[in-house]
């Protein structure tokens, strides 16, 4: 049976136990939303739940594994049992693979792993949760890339983009381009589909090696996924506006 949400929007974060994807649900908890913890570990997701309901989010667990078919059905399911609607998705769940990646030497079996998360995972979740977005008043959907996908600024001599990445920057070059083909499907549905670039944040993802905290880099998946109908689509962004293809 379908709980009542007193007209609140509904959320979901895949990859929000941590990190960036944390911060992003608890911006959004922030706001008063209901929130689902997309995460495949349950310890790992219950103390995410936890945490954020201390910071006064209204926060639920979902379990959820991006790159299995049936783990994603049974979220879907949940949430469909749970509020009938999903307001917002954010598809934050992103792996980088083992290094080195120089493609000449890369691991085909790493880089298949890195796609098969960041990419058709995406597609996978995106897919699978469509029927819930289209039930919402103004659905909105935002992933998280990364400027090491923009070609434009991985093929500038001056630009920041990391060492050479075989498999984590095309991975997100790919689902750039493949948000933009949703927008292009979606553009007369009431979807918005836009991609987030949180900057180089202090993550497991990087080792901790980024130099601006997750909070920060999550505001500008909040932003989007706030935005007023009429709003962009198809468009890539970070906190200073679009960005390069």
């Amino acid at each position: 049976m379908n709980e009542n949400t007193n007209g609140r929007k509904v959320a979901l974060v895949t990859g929000a136990n941590k990190g960036i994807g944390y911060e992003i649900a608890a911006g959004l908890g922030a706001l008063g939303w209901l929130v689902g913890v997309g995460a495949r570990d349950e310890q790992r997701r219950a103390d995410a739940v936890a945490a954020l309901r201390d910071r006064g989010a209204d926060a639920f667990g979902v379990p959820l594994d991006v790159s299995d078919d049936d783990s994603v059905a049974a979220a879907a399911a949940l949430l469909t049992e749970r509020h009938g609607r999903l307001d917002v998705l954010v598809n934050n769940a992103a792996v980088t693979g083992g290094m080195p990646q120089e493609p000449t030497g890369v691991d085909l079996a790493e880089l298949r792993a890195v796609l098969e998360t960041n990419v058709l995972g995406v597609i996978r979740v995106t897919n699978t949760f469509l029927p819930l977005l289209r039930r919402s008043a103004a659905p909105r959907i935002v992933n998280m890339s990364s400027a090491v996908g923009s070609l434009a600024l991985q093929s500038d001599p001056d630009a920041f983009t990391g060492p050479t990445s075989a498999a984590y920057a095309p991975s997100k070059t790919l689902l750039n381009a493949v948000t933009v083909q949703y927008a292009k499907e979606l553009r007369d549905t009431g979807i918005l589909i836009n991609l987030a670039c949180p900057g180089y944040c202090d993550t497991d993802l990087n080792g901790h090696r980024g130099t601006r905290t997750p909070a920060r880099g999550a505001a500008i998946a909040v932003e989007l996924a706030t935005l007023p109908d009429g709003g962009p689509t198809g468009r890539f962004f970070n906190e200073d506006g679009p960005l390069p293809w």
